[in-house]
Protein backbone atom coordinates (compact mmCIF):
# COMPACT_ATOMS: atom_id res chain seq x y z
CA UNK A 1 0.00 0.00 0.00
CA UNK A 2 1.13 3.51 -0.74
CA UNK A 3 1.61 5.56 2.42
CA UNK A 4 3.14 8.84 1.23
CA UNK A 5 0.62 11.35 -0.11
CA UNK A 6 -2.38 9.22 0.86
CA UNK A 7 -4.81 8.94 3.80
CA UNK A 8 -2.94 5.78 4.97
CA UNK A 9 -1.95 7.16 8.39
CA UNK A 10 -5.14 9.17 8.89
CA UNK A 11 -7.15 5.97 8.39
CA UNK A 12 -4.96 4.06 10.85
CA UNK A 13 -4.00 1.46 8.26
CA UNK A 14 -0.69 0.62 9.90
CA UNK A 15 -2.64 -1.17 12.65
CA UNK A 16 -1.70 -4.88 12.33
CA UNK A 17 -5.14 -5.93 13.57
CA UNK A 18 -6.85 -4.72 10.38
CA UNK A 19 -7.96 -7.72 8.33
CA UNK A 20 -6.96 -8.07 4.67
CA UNK A 21 -10.59 -7.79 3.60
CA UNK A 22 -10.85 -4.46 5.42
CA UNK A 23 -7.65 -3.23 3.76
CA UNK A 24 -9.10 -4.13 0.37
CA UNK A 25 -12.25 -2.18 1.23
CA UNK A 26 -10.11 0.86 2.07
CA UNK A 27 -8.23 0.46 -1.21
CA UNK A 28 -11.51 0.37 -3.12
CA UNK A 29 -12.69 3.50 -1.34
CA UNK A 30 -9.31 5.25 -1.74
CA UNK A 31 -7.59 3.98 -4.93
CA UNK A 32 -4.62 6.25 -4.27
CA UNK A 33 -3.61 3.70 -1.60
CA UNK A 34 -2.85 1.15 -4.33
CA UNK A 35 0.90 1.35 -4.88
CA UNK A 36 0.96 -0.98 -7.86
CA UNK A 37 -1.98 -0.31 -10.18
CA UNK A 38 -3.83 -3.44 -11.25
CA UNK A 39 -5.37 -3.04 -14.70
CA UNK A 40 -8.15 -5.32 -15.90
CA UNK A 41 -9.30 -5.33 -19.55
CA UNK A 42 -10.81 -7.95 -21.86
CA UNK A 43 -7.21 -8.58 -23.05
CA UNK A 44 -6.01 -9.56 -19.58
CA UNK A 45 -4.97 -8.45 -16.11
CA UNK A 46 -1.60 -6.96 -15.27
CA UNK A 47 0.20 -5.28 -12.42
CA UNK A 48 1.22 -2.10 -14.24
CA UNK A 49 4.07 -0.59 -12.30
CA UNK A 50 5.82 1.20 -15.04
CA UNK A 51 2.74 2.79 -16.47
CA UNK A 52 3.63 1.93 -20.08
CA UNK A 53 2.94 -1.76 -19.31
CA UNK A 54 -0.76 -0.94 -19.65
CA UNK A 55 -0.26 -0.57 -23.43
CA UNK A 56 -0.17 -4.37 -23.76
CA UNK A 57 -3.71 -4.55 -22.35
CA UNK A 58 -5.21 -1.86 -24.57
CA UNK A 59 -6.41 -2.05 -28.15
CA UNK A 60 -3.55 -1.42 -30.61
CA UNK A 61 -2.59 2.24 -30.80
CA UNK A 62 -3.05 4.05 -34.12
CA UNK A 63 -1.27 7.27 -33.21
CA UNK A 64 1.58 8.47 -31.04
CA UNK A 65 1.30 8.08 -27.29
CA UNK A 66 3.38 9.98 -24.75
CA UNK A 67 3.41 9.38 -21.01
CA UNK A 68 2.54 12.10 -18.53
CA UNK A 69 6.27 12.76 -17.98
CA UNK A 70 6.85 13.37 -21.71
CA UNK A 71 8.41 9.98 -22.51
CA UNK A 72 7.30 8.68 -25.94
CA UNK A 73 5.92 5.14 -25.80
CA UNK A 74 4.21 4.79 -29.21
CA UNK A 75 5.40 6.53 -32.39
CA UNK A 76 3.22 8.26 -35.03
CA UNK A 77 2.68 4.96 -36.88
CA UNK A 78 1.41 3.20 -33.75
CA UNK A 79 4.65 1.26 -33.18
CA UNK A 80 6.17 0.84 -29.74
CA UNK A 81 9.27 2.97 -29.19
CA UNK A 82 12.16 0.90 -27.89
CA UNK A 83 12.85 1.53 -24.23
CA UNK A 84 16.39 2.22 -23.06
Amino acid sequence: MREKGTPFHELGLSDPSIAEDELLDFMMAHPVLINRPIVVTPRGVKLCRRSELVIDLLAPQRDAFTKEDGERIIDEQGRRVSMA
